[in-house]
């Protein structure tokens, strides 16, 4: 099906540069069209989106296209028929189009093709396969559009067979749900879902936990979390959460202020309030880099109460001794576990992120210095000093504290 002028192209960009790329492929007798995500985000209203692109070139045609016209590529996928083309210092994507050989859960063989129905046949959901050229025609080959606007999310063709092709389908069919459904599960996506989870065995853990960090970041996750407990999708992973209550409220909070940024690792926290070895165990199974483990770890570690928190001399203590992205997290974490939200919430937040955080004015040397101190109780001196400080709401000078002594 194809709607003309269906969509305004400035919803997906105005760039003359990007929208040159299609003068560049049409002087070599090809086709070229935004694809998947940026057609059906634009037309869904959302914004913030990566622009990729499909053509009925093949790679090297793609790229001698560009090189005819002076455009800078970048080989970053060639295997799978993508090509990086350089505009505004930026890597777009521009994928010929494919058809599958053959799968085997994980990955595909391919083979590349000039019939766009093809190409988006082997896509997953209906909405993902949605194609629009420079002037706004779209092109939809299995009622993408019709399902994007009833809210309905199902996948293209046998929902077992795609599901089959690539296993990680599971977990993107409850991330779109999350994002786009307005009614109930379709059902043949649903049990496709359901009887393949243990495929989901075949997928590499980090591709698990990348799915999981972006649904786990969509308005309706905890409804989304609750369907894949019930039906064990996540037994491999993810243990049961009784706290989907409270990962609501703090969606719901983050959504309610513009200074929050959504967190994902503060959702986790939340689906589990977990204590110091669980928050550890958590972060090694979903191979979270290092600085992420210490973060979950440090907020499990440290018992800070919101009402600490919401009184101002001891919130300064708090950034002091933690940091202002860890007194924030606290402050959310503590108001969903509660499912209060604290008065003044939104002052809070700023002057939390507006704080500036006080550096200790004393130094060893000073110490030695001053008494003549060596060794190990030069670091007991700096402690006790540190907690005067501290204890003084960071008001005393350094010759306030050598005075101490």
């Amino acid at each position: 099906m194809i709607r003309d002028k269906y969509l305004d192209i400035s919803k997906i960009t105005d760039s003359p540069q990007v929208l040159k790329i299609f003068d560049v492929v049409r002087n070599y007798g090809g086709v070229l069209r935004f694809v998947g995500g940026a057609v059906r985000d634009a037309i869904a209203g959302r914004k913030n989106f990566d622009i990729d692109f499909a053509t009925d070139l093949s790679p090297d045609e793609l790229a001698e296209a560009c090189e005819d016209a002076g455009v800078k590529t970048v080989p970053i996928g060639l295997k799978f028929g993508t090509l990086g083309v350089l505009v505004n210092g930026n890597i777009l994507e521009v994928t010929s189009l494919r058809k599958d050989v053959s799968t085997d859960g994980r990955h595909a063989i391919v083979e590349f093709t000039d019939d766009w129905k093809t190409d988006a046949s082997r896509r997953d959901l209906t909405i993902n396969a949605v194609y629009a050229d420079e002037k706004g025609n779209v092109f939809d080959y299995y009622d993408g559009i019709s399902d994007l606007e009833k809210g309905i999310v199902r996948f293209i063709g046998d929902a077992d067979q795609r599901v089959k092709e690539d296993y990680l389908r599971i977990l993107r069919f409850f991330r779109f749900y999350s994002l786009f459904a307005k009614k109930g599960y379709d059902k043949k996506a649903l049990k496709a879902c359901i009887e393949n989870r243990e495929g989901l065995e075949k997928i590499s853990i980090e591709r698990i936990r990348d799915e999981l960090t972006k649904i786990i970041l969509t308005p309706n996750a905890p409804k989304v979390f609750a369907t894949m407990f019930e039906n064990d999708i996540l037994q491999n992973w993810l243990g049961k959460s009784e706290y989907l209550s409270n990962l609501q409220f703090l969606i719901n909070l983050e959504d309610a202020y513009d200074d929050i940024k959504p967190c994902y690792l503060r959702r986790f926290f939340v689906l589990y309030f977990p204590d110091k070895d669980l928050a550890e165990n958590i972060a090694v199974r979903m191979h979270f880099t290092k600085n992420q483990r210490e973060r979950m770890v440090k907020l499990a570690a440290n018992n800070v109460g919101v009402e600490n928190i919401l009184e101002e001399k001891l919130r300064r203590k708090i950034i002091y001794q933690f940091g202002k992205e860890f007194c924030l997290d606290k402050l959310l974490i503590e108001s969903a576990r509660r499912e209060i939200v604290p008065d003044a919430l939104g002052n809070i937040i700023k002057e939390i992120e507006n704080a500036e955080v006080p550096v200790f004015p004393v130094g060893g040397r000073d110490v030695m210095e001053t008494k003549n101190v060596k060794g190990s109780k030069v670091g007991a001196i700096l402690n006790k000093l540190e907690k005067i400080w501290m204890d003084s709401d960071f008001c005393l000078s350094k010759e306030d504290l050598l005075a101490q002594i």
